[in-house]
């Protein structure tokens, strides 16, 4: 059976969990695993707003939330206790995200910060933030973990050395009339490229190192069928019919990449996930199945399995190979903003504006 191949010893004995990780995280099949169940295994409630993101650890024994309420909230997966709460944002906690080592947790803020914590003490370890920033929507961790890029209502994207909170560079696109904002970003795999989703929904790849330059601005979701009767206003149109405003109609809500970095992969506010061949970016497929803005994307660590989750409310399972959705979870009301899989492909975490983070298991 799929689970016996799949160390759950790190969970009940931490002393093994850097081991057993070596051994046996790629033997997991992601898609029969995920392909042969999925079940509820807790809920971990102490949020009082929506939820924005969870993130597992590395080691897979704790997790990490943030949402409307402010807090960074760190959760032990055994118990579903609540570990503690981090406290220091002014505003909505849009992501976390652990540090590849698993030594920090990063969050991103509408306060315009970024803040560093140390997730066994609770501690800020550092605020990063320039002058002229705005909300901050979105960050990514080099794969080495030295670097941060942050992603928000800003045209460009500013990467930090996380060790010294140095801010070692800003991309920024070479059409200086551009001003529509960055809201998504994600390093490639193998750390040369970082990608960037726009408000309007185009997508941009830059060379990270050593020359921080725009490489290719595609079109990405973006169509040129925008309402001529509404007025753009920096991320957002005014409706003609009073002056609501709403969100860009092809706004980025998510970049990732498959572990070999061949593909990267986005979801869009027009409901589609669409795959692009890295690093040219020609696109190679669009998926449909979500009814609402697609906000999550992540993919299995084999690569064969990718997972979204919607403000439809669901969250679904596709076989990268295939395109073809195999699976539809649907246990939260109202939409879904994070999910996040366990570095072993086991479990699952899905949380969304019902406060509450469910946790997943596979298999049979």
């Amino acid at each position: 059976m799929t689970q016996q191949t799949s160390p759950n010893t790190a969970s009940t004995n931490p002393g093994l969990t850097q081991h057993s990780e070596l051994l046996s995280t790629p033997t997991l099949d992601s898609l029969a695993y995920w392909k042969a169940g999925a079940k509820e295994l807790k809920s971990f409630r102490g949020h009082t707003q929506e939820i924005w993101s969870v993130a597992f650890s590395p080691d897979g024994l704790s997790l990490a939330s943030g949402g409307n309420d402010r807090f960074i909230r760190i959760w032990d997966i055994e118990t579903g206790r609540l570990l503690r709460s981090l406290r220091g944002h002014t505003q909505v906690v849009r992501e976390v995200k652990y540090s590849p080592d698993g030594q920090m947790v990063a969050s991103a803020s509408e306060d315009r910060t970024i803040r560093l914590w140390n997730p066994q003490t609770g501690e800020t370890l550092r605020l990063l933030f320039t002058r002229y920033d705005h909300a901050v929507c979105s960050i990514s961790f080099s794969p080495d973990g030295l670097m941060l890029a942050r992603a928000g209502q800003n045209k460009d994207i500013k990467i930090w050395e996380v060790t010294t909170g140095t801010e070692l560079m800003t991309l920024l696109g070479k059409d200086q009339y551009d001003h529509n904002w960055s809201v998504c970003t994600a390093f490639s795999p193998d750390g040369i490229h970082l990608v960037a989703g726009t408000d309007i929904g185009k997508i941009k790849l830059y060379e990270v190192l050593p020359s921080g330059e725009e490489k290719i601005v595609h079109n990405g979701h973006w169509r040129d069928e925008a309402d001529d009767e509404a007025t753009e206003n920096r991320g957002f149109y005014v409706d003609d019919q009073g002056g609501f405003q709403k969100p860009m109609e092809y706004w980025i809500g998510a970049l990732t990449f498959t572990p070999d970095g061949g593909t990267m992969i986005s979801g869009s506010r027009d409901c589609t996930i669409k795959f692009w061949d890295m690093p040219t970016l020609e696109e190679r497929r669009t998926l449909k199945g979500h009814s609402e803005w697609v906000r999550n994307l992540l993919v299995a660590q084999d690569g064969q399995v990718l997972i979204s989750a919607s403000d439809d409310g669901t969250v679904k399972m596709w076989d990268i190979q295939t395109g073809r959705q195999f699976r539809t979870l649907k246990s939260h009301k109202g939409p879904i903003r994070g999910i996040a899989l366990s570095s072993d492909g086991k479990y699952l975490a899905t949380a969304g504006n019902d406060r509450i983070i469910t946790l997943w298991e596979g298999g049979e």
